[in-house]
């Protein structure tokens, strides 16, 4: 009997997630991604060149945390507890506006990563016999009874990854584009501000409401659990959009707004911007994945919520009902 062979395309949670399931199945799965790093969205940043005693750092600058519900997911996340990879992070944020502190809101548990929320990416992956990066794939292209990638033949193919850029991937008349170029995606611009010593009132992490400039902060040493004097603050989505060229043109309105919002009475000693041009959906896709037989669509987009927890279970959900359809 001839081995079914998947090609999934991006090394976020959500495609690693449906690579471990297909593979789970017994089908031969190859993980392309064109990072050199794997993660996705689940990026990190190791300092570098701050001058400050704590260079070497790990920093997440994509995702902040995630959350867990889906009891298949729990196991996955009670295996990394176990093995020191999370940790209970915190339950209640605080709230602010432009107009100062507006109090402070609990929901559920939120965990973070010691080494950075890659680290859990790289972890999963480490199951997977045929991990390929960095590759950048140029095409996907419908032949009968399956996929190419680049020229090569695959039963199916999965595209694990923000709609504009799948989309990108396939033919302009292929039945999946119509569904990809739908989604709309928001810019964000994440800053990176590192301290002598902590000079702000203690809290976990903030949403910033009405503000035009930022949406959330996070205190990365209470989020490591390191107490390294080290704020991450992610803007809101027309900043971003105004910065994405030059997103360090970005820096002054951001540390004023970042500022004000947690108190701090001193600059930062060292700071960076980042860009992250599809960071979150507009609206979410009312299934957990699309599948057509051939070409798979999974990640955040799709299900309830742009989340961690969301994107793991679109892919693992897919691979599922990859294999099934191939078997």
């Amino acid at each position: 009997m001839t081995t079914r062979r998947v090609a999934v395309v991006g090394a976020g949670i959500s495609g690693v997630a449906a690579a471990l399931a297909l593979r789970s199945h017994g089908i031969d799965v190859t993980v392309l991604d064109r990072g050199h790093r794997l993660g996705g969205r689940m990026a990190t940043r190791t300092l570098r060149g701050t001058g400050l005693p704590y260079d070497g750092r790990v920093v997440d600058i994509g995702a902040a945390y995630l959350t867990v519900s889906d009891p298949a997911f729990r196991t996955v996340v009670d295996s990394w507890a176990a093995r020191g990879l999370v940790r209970e992070w915190t339950d209640t944020f605080h709230v602010s506006s432009p107009d100062g502190p507006q109090g402070v809101v609990t929901g559920p548990m939120r965990y973070a990563a010691p080494a950075g929320l890659r680290s859990l990416v790289e972890d999963l992956a480490a199951d997977l016999p045929v991990v390929v990066n960095p590759h950048e794939v140029e095409s996907v292209d419908r032949v009968p009874d399956g996929a190419e990638v680049d020229g090569e033949r695959y039963d199916a193919v999965v595209l694990a990854m923000p709609g504009p850029q799948a989309a990108d991937l396939l033919a302009a008349d292929d039945p999946a584009a119509a569904v990809l170029n739908a989604q709309h995606w928001d810019p964000v611009l994440t800053v990176v501000a590192a301290y002598d010593e902590q000079c702000w009132h203690e809290f976990d992490a903030m949403f910033v409401n009405d503000s035009a400039v930022l949406a959330f902060v996070a205190d990365d040493g209470r989020r490591r659990g390191d107490q390294a004097p080290v704020l991450v603050a992610h803007s809101g989505a027309v900043l971003a959009a105004g910065h994405l060229d030059e997103p360090a043109s970005a820096s002054g309105a951001l540390l004023e707004a970042l500022e004000h919002a947690v108190g701090a009475t001193a600059k930062p000693t060292w700071f960076d911007v980042r860009r992250w041009s599809l960071a979150k959906p507009r609206r979410q896709e009312p299934s957990g994945f699309a599948f057509d037989g051939v070409v798979g669509l999974c990640g955040d987009v799709w299900g309830d919520g742009p989340r961690v927890e969301a994107a793991w279970r679109s892919g693992n959900e897919l691979g599922g009902v990859v294999a099934a359809r191939l078997a």
